[in-house]
């Protein structure tokens, strides 16, 4: 298995579906204290508007406040639309990630588009980011199943997927956005991905634990040939608008599973263990990570 990059997601997908609503101080701390614990990438923000998510609101507030204190620190915005986009380049950022689904339905429910529109877009942003010297990877969402139109084949992805490629975007993330997929699909669809894989392109896997196959997906996709998964500190997460979504895999839980089979990935789980008893005081909760409960071996 090649090394794996992990990109923490939790102060955006993570914090995006929580009652409790974090201010952009204590979304800051939090994205200071993963990169302190040795998180290479962090998804710090999303740049939506605040009616529709208000748990992300003040993202430009989060971004200044890190980059005061942690200067040189990596930092990813997720847009759904060029005017996240837009918000993203004046913010000052230099790595982004659009979204979008490859089903209609919630094309419609969470971005009020289509497929086809969301990627004639897609193939816009990846050109204006290389114009502009952004890193921009593109996340499918439901890329394995639709809380409104059911199951998704792995033909159906894979020709969403391989017209996002040929736009040149550095970064590809299959998502299974309310945790539907198995092993034996996440393989299927990384493996024909890797065979038209172009040099330069990172593939990578955003897995959530709904129905306790998460991790198990994550470890296929390794092994079937993705560089990069997406986790959350603690195992939070959940879209606003998939009904019954639920958390990610936990960045500490994936840390211990990749590390007791060889692969090092630069985390000190001690740390996140202590993030994510912090979180869990913060949000006033216990979370669905198990390794801060159990702590490490």
């Amino acid at each position: 298995m090649t090394a794996v990059q992990i990109v923490e997601v939790g102060p955006r997908d993570g914090l995006q579906n929580e009652a409790t609503r974090l201010s952009p101080t204590l979304r800051a701390e939090l994205v200071r204290q993963l990169l302190e614990a040795g998180l290479p990438h962090v998804e710090a923000v999303s740049f939506v508007h605040p009616a529709r998510v208000p748990q992300m609101s003040g993202a430009e507030e989060v971004l200044t406040d890190v980059e005061a204190s942690t200067p040189g620190a990596i930092l990813t915005g997720l847009v759904l639309n060029e005017r996240g986009f837009e918000r993203a380049l004046a913010a000052g950022l230099r790595r982004v990630r659009y979204s979008f689904p490859v089903t209609d339905g919630f094309a419609r429910a969470n971005q009020n588009t289509t497929v086809a529109e969301a990627l004639e877009l897609a193939t816009h942003l990846i050109g204006r980011a290389k114009r502009e010297g952004l890193h921009i990877g593109v996340v499918l969402a439901t890329s394995f199943g639709c809380p409104f139109d059911g199951r998704v084949t792995t033909t159906q992805t894979l020709r969403v997927a391989e017209q996002v490629a040929q736009a040149g975007p550095d970064e590809l993330v299959f998502a299974d956005t309310i945790g539907v997929g198995a092993p034996h699909a996440v393989r299927e669809l990384v493996q024909a991905a890797v065979a038209w894989n172009r040099p330069g392109l990172q593939l990578g896997g955003h897995f959530h634990n709904t129905r306790n196959t998460g991790y198990a997906n994550a470890l296929a996709a390794v092994e079937a040939g993705a560089t990069v998964l997406d986790s959350s500190v603690g195992g939070l997460g959940g879209c606003p608008f998939a009904p019954r979504a639920t958390g990610n895999i936990a960045t500490e839980d994936l840390g211990y599973l990749l590390r007791e089979m060889g692969l090092q990935t630069g985390l000190n789980l001690d740390a996140l263990i202590r993030t994510s008893r912090w979180l869990e005081e913060q949000l006033g909760h216990e979370l669905p990570g198990m390794l801060y409960k159990a702590g490490d071996f």
